[in-house]
């Protein structure tokens, strides 16, 4: 980027970029284009990627691209589940890393640098679009990443041809087919690594994935060999993406049987300890799971990892709750469990599906927050028949309990 045209960003970078493209002709030098994509990029980047934002002299790529990248506390992330599975043999020193779809950088830069300072890494930086590659080239020592080959070419190419044995090699499939819609199963992404899956294990130690939210996860165990680890990854109550680690060969412990894949979710919180909770397919099948038709004082509702994952049974035995209903998902319990992995709410009043309890248990409350679940009405019918605005400090539950009634539960969030 000309001197020019990065002092015009530097110095609008909080400007309304609306705006600045209606005065372009006052800008007849400034490719206004150009500093419009740098500035509502960098916009995006002081939450999205903050590191980037920070770091004085970054590229950034045009919205679609910073739109798909991964954020930056998912990346780290990675980063963080890389650090525990390298296993550098004492005669190497240098941590090999290949990322085969490496877009904007996010992930590559956050793996690269997980490994701390004391340790050199070669990172090999693969992507199809030469405007990537250049701003890749560009940013990468910007962010202290110093040893990086940059190469402008097909994924499945740079795979067959990688002859330097990896320690990790990290691929995140585009999910859009040739017409731009999204796509989940795997067998639709690009490229498709159930067809390089042998190739894959045999050329690292460690082979990460990074797929689709909406993946099907039981269908993904059975296309994909050698899974060690699923991370099941929200961000504030939110699925972002599934994580597949894998590995020619098992590891095995005491708490997880051979050849069984650890399932982890993870829920990232800003500027808290993130929830997560961790268990496997035959702990879900040996879990016992108490059924109740009371609340008690405190209501449990699961965080999106765990809901994706299907961990019902288990979360119900570790942390000591009742659950309400086989398929309601929500628990209860007397005492509060402060690090159950999801909401909690302090139980205030319930009613059952009828005018007067009604009236009774929602008097003085004109709003709340409504949640369905496991209830024949939607949240849009529920909250025309209640009259209820949406937000304020109330939360109601409309579910079914254990004798298969049907209920209102009134909560406020606790502080936990």
């Amino acid at each position: 980027m000309p001197d020019s045209l990065f002092s015009f960003v530097k110095k609008h970078l909080n400007s309304d970029v609306r705006d600045l493209m209606l005065q372009a002709q006052r800008y007849p030098d400034v490719d206004m284009r150009k500093a419009v994509v740098q500035i509502s990029a960098w916009q995006m980047a002081q939450k999205k990627l903050p590191l980037w934002a920070a770091t004085e002299g970054i590229l950034f790529p045009e919205h679609l691209s910073m739109e798909q990248c991964s954020s930056q506390q998912t990346a780290e992330y990675k980063g963080k589940v890389f650090a525990q599975w390298i296993n550098q043999p004492a005669t190497e020193d240098v941590i090999r890393i290949t990322d085969l779809t490496g877009g904007f950088g996010v992930d590559a830069t956050c793996l690269a640098r997980s490994v701390g300072k004391e340790k050199n890494v070669h990172l090999t930086f693969v992507e199809r679009n030469a405007e990537l590659c250049e701003i890749a080239k560009h940013n990468l020592p910007l962010l202290g990443v110093n040893h990086a080959d940059v190469l402008c070419a097909d994924s499945e190419e740079v795979l067959t041809q990688l002859s330097t044995h990896q320690h990790l090699i990290f691929i995140d499939p585009a999910r859009r087919d040739e017409h731009g819609a999204k796509t989940v199963a795997i067998s639709d992404c690009t490229p498709d690594v159930i067809q390089f899956n042998d190739l894959l294990l045999d050329k690292a130690d460690v082979v990460m994935l990074k797929l689709s939210p909406m993946l099907d996860i039981a269908e993904a165990e059975r296309q994909l060999k050698g899974i060690r680890e699923i991370h099941i990854v929200s961000v504030n109550g939110e699925c972002k993406e599934t994580l597949f680690v894998l590995q020619k060969e098992a590891k095995t412990s005491d708490e997880f049987a051979e050849n069984e894949p650890k399932i982890i979710c993870v829920n990232l919180l800003p500027n808290q300890q993130a929830q997560t909770f961790i268990f496997s397919h035959s702990i879900e099948r040996n879990a016992t799971c108490h059924y109740t038709s009371e609340l008690k004082q405190y209501l449990y509702e699961p965080n999106a990892s765990v809901m994706k994952a299907m961990a019902f049974k288990s979360v119900a035995q570790l942390f000591h709750v009742e659950k309400l209903h086989p398929s309601s998902q929500l628990y209860t319990s007397d005492t509060l469990i402060p690090d159950f992995p999801g909401r909690i709410f302090e139980i205030t009043g319930s009613s059952h599906f009828n005018k007067k309890e009604l009236k009774t248990l929602l008097k003085d409350i004109q709003k709340a927050n409504l949640t369905v679940r496991n209830f024949p009405l939607s949240v849009a019918e529920l909250r025309k028949r209640l009259k209820l605005h949406e937000g304020g400090t109330d939360y109601l539950f409309a579910t079914t309990l254990a004798d298969d009634s049907h209920v209102l539960i009134l909560c406020k969030k606790t502080l936990s």
